[in-house]
């Protein structure tokens, strides 16, 4: 049994053949004392394309207050000019059905973008998710393995401590035998 299938038994209960890859991932990391935890958001972003960013910067201005307050003061203005300011010569009567044609365009457009931002961020949320559990993963994989050492320690000191009180035991004994001797 080589080491790293040692280790991976005594932490996983497996071989390092039967881990799996985020297992075995993190177990060459911890043996390799290197870190695991990463900035997920500056590698998400790296990962985007030109389309990705921009339909997460229309579905950001799009749910955003300036673009609600902007829209109803374009509402605002649009139907104003067209009821009371160009009474005789609008260029959308009321019921502004060319103004219903422009909000269902938009609609129809932001609409398919925020949820495309939508599913890049539950994308989002399950690669942090998954780092998040290499992370712990390996915190755990470290904590057994000081515990591992604490113990092999402790076990160490014991024997040394039970050798050392034997020592003594016997060295009061002969001191006893010398020091008494009707006994």
């Amino acid at each position: 049994m080589s080491h790293l299938d040692e280790i991976a038994h005594n932490l996983f209960g497996k071989t390092s053949a039967e881990l799996g890859a985020v297992e075995q991932r993190v177990l060459h990391k911890a043996k390799e004392r290197k870190i695991l935890s990463e900035d997920t958001n500056a590698a998400f972003v790296a990962s985007q394309s030109f389309g990705d960013r921009l339909a997460d910067g229309i579905a950001r201005v799009g749910g955003s207050w300036g673009f609600i307050i902007g829209f109803i003061i374009f509402l605002t203005v649009w139907t104003t000019a067209n009821t009371i300011l160009l009474m005789q010569d609008a260029f959308d009567p009321y019921p502004f059905i060319f103004l219903n044609l422009l909000l269902s365009m938009i609609a129809a457009l932001q609409a398919p973008i925020i949820m495309m931002s939508q599913n890049r961020q539950a994308m989002k949320d399950r690669f942090d998710a998954s780092k998040d559990y290499e992370v712990n993963l390996k915190s755990e994989v470290e904590l057994i393995s000081l515990h591992h050492k604490i113990d092999t320690v402790l076990l160490r000191e014991i024997a040394e401590l039970r050798a050392d009180v034997g020592r003594l035991h016997a060295q009061l004994e002969r001191y006893r035998g010398t020091d008494n001797p009707q006994s």
